[in-house]
């Protein structure tokens, strides 16, 4: 097998062992040596995302079909092999995660002074999962590895988390995602036993009976829909949200999210279109009273992060509507919501945590008239408000128009709730800029006051610069993705 291995190895390989090399040589320098290891940890990331041959340079738009694949034996007396390869639609995700990782590793350069040593490995093994799910063409093993996933952020929110209820928060996380992912694991064995394999390039020309692929769309939905969060199984990411670190919370916003959406994408719409078809109606139902229900809720929070996670519950609903209307526009336009919320809630979340950082609170009420004395962080935050309310020429605007677009092509009143709920939350991240950034300061409660130093507004300049590119730039996200978003929906004959 190692030979095997070896003989196929090559350009997605190569990029998922990076950070695989980094996660182990940490574990070599003793704990008190922090800052070598801290070194490592960010020089390894660095180099998954500069990655020379990397694929995206050598990317092909002009196809549909998977490149770079490659292919390792892993069970072949099951017909279960290690399949890697990417196309248009999970190209930017690996690059979203190579890109997030350096910059949660340098969130956490000077905060996270215990167990420092298991925080850059956690990172890097998490980083080495969510890029080979991505990358991905075997559903069992697409189970196997989010799965995966689950538990470096289990030990970063309950190790690293800031409050007392740190220890709940990561039980009903692990425990909510890995209950849904059962039933996706009971499908996946029944389309084992039905074909003989569980190859996706062999699966998306197996056609299965209407019953059948009805009972291992809802099984599929089951594992997705936690992830994403859907209504009503949303609860666990405020929870999530509030008790990890600020790194932690980046990071879940930025990729875990999106693997429900991503897996919908992958294999529930291409394996199984009759039965999306049919449930397309009740996505919708879902979708819309999730984006107006948790809009509501959002004006209600008193916790900072509490907002974020609410409103993120409600963009990723948007999405879902996008890529239940059984058009490019709205398949096509579902996509790049899904980059921009890995942008955009994260630069919230650092704001957040910046403002955590100087006063050891996150409560709304304490805050007011930062504008005075943290004029670069307010600042910051009015771009990254101005993201998340979808203005044009941010990063967002780039697919929410067109998820719009879609549905209103397959139902209006659906259309018309999903416009509402931008206009929600237009209001509530106006209301939330007001309350921290305007008005009178509070010195009974806040007493130091400082702007974010060098180390801190260099994290934030990749996501400003990232957030105004898609806006004012758009055009190589839809060059990239048209093949495979028009692939995506003539197999499943929904043109």
């Amino acid at each position: 097998m190692l030979e095997h291995f070896c003989e196929c190895y090559s350009d997605l390989s190569g990029l998922i062992l990076c950070p695989v090399l980094g996660s182990i040589t940490p574990l070599f320098i003793p704990n008190s040596r922090i800052r070598p290891i801290r070194l490592i940890g960010l020089c390894a990331s660095l180099i998954t995302f500069l990655y020379p041959p990397v694929p995206r340079i050598q990317f092909d738009p002009s196809t549909a079909k998977s490149q770079f694949v490659e292919s390792l034996r892993w069970l072949p007396y099951e017909n279960i092999h290690f399949y890697l390869g990417i196309d248009g639609i999970s190209l930017f995700f690996v690059i979203l995660t190579t890109f997030l990782i350096p910059i949660c590793i340098l969130v956490g350069w000077s905060g996270m002074r215990s167990y420092g040593k298991e925080y850059i490995t956690a990172s890097l093994i998490r980083e080495f999962l969510m890029i080979a799910v991505f990358c991905m063409l075997d559903p069992l093993l697409f189970y196997v590895l989010p799965e995966s996933v689950l538990i470096p952020m289990f030990i970063i929110i309950g190790v690293w988390g800031s409050r007392q209820r740190k220890i709940k928060a990561a039980y009903q996380f692990f425990l909510y995602t890995l209950l849904g992912s059962v039933f996706m694991l009971l499908a996946i064995l029944l389309i084992l036993l039905q074909t003989g394999t569980t190859d996706l390039q062999i699966l998306l020309t197996t056609e299965f009976s209407e019953r059948r692929q009805i009972f291992l769309w809802i099984a599929s939905f089951a594992s997705f829909a936690v992830k994403v969060p859907m209504v009503p199984v949303h609860i666990w990411l405020p929870e999530a949200h509030v008790e990890a670190p600020t790194a932690g919370s980046v990071i879940l916003a930025g990729i875990p999210l999106k693997l429900g959406t991503y897996g919908f994408l992958r294999f529930s719409i291409p394996m199984f279109p009759e039965a999306t078809l049919c449930s397309t109606p009740f996505i919708y139902t879902l979708s819309a009273i999730a984006i107006i229900y948790t809009s509501l809720t959002t004006s209600r929070q008193i916790d900072l992060k509490k907002i974020i996670a609410y409103s993120s519950v409600a963009h990723m609903n948007l999405v879902t509507i996008g890529m239940f209307s059984p058009n490019i526009q709205g398949i096509g336009g579902s996509i790049p919501p899904m980059l921009s919320h890995g942008l955009v809630p994260s630069a919230l979340f650092l704001c957040v945590g910046v403002l955590y950082d100087r006063h050891k609170t996150r409560l709304v009420r304490y805050y007011g008239g930062s504008v005075s004395t943290m004029p670069n962080l307010s600042t910051i935050s009015f771009s990254s408000t101005l993201a998340n309310m979808s203005s044009p020429g941010t990063s967002s605007f780039l697919g929410e128009f067109p998820i719009l677009v879609g549905a209103f092509q397959r139902n209006s009143l659906v259309a018309t709730l999903a416009a509402l709920g931008m206009i929600l939350g237009a209001a509530y991240s106006l209301w939330l800029y007001n309350r921290v950034v305007s008005g009178n300061l509070k010195p009974d409660f806040l007493h130091k006051f400082s702007d974010p130093n060098g180390r801190e507004v260099s994290i934030f300049i990749p996501f400003l610069v990232g957030v105004v590119r898609m806006g004012v730039h758009p055009k190589v996200f839809p060059d990239r993705m048209h093949t495979s978003v028009s692939n995506l929906v003539q197999h499943g004959k929904f043109h």
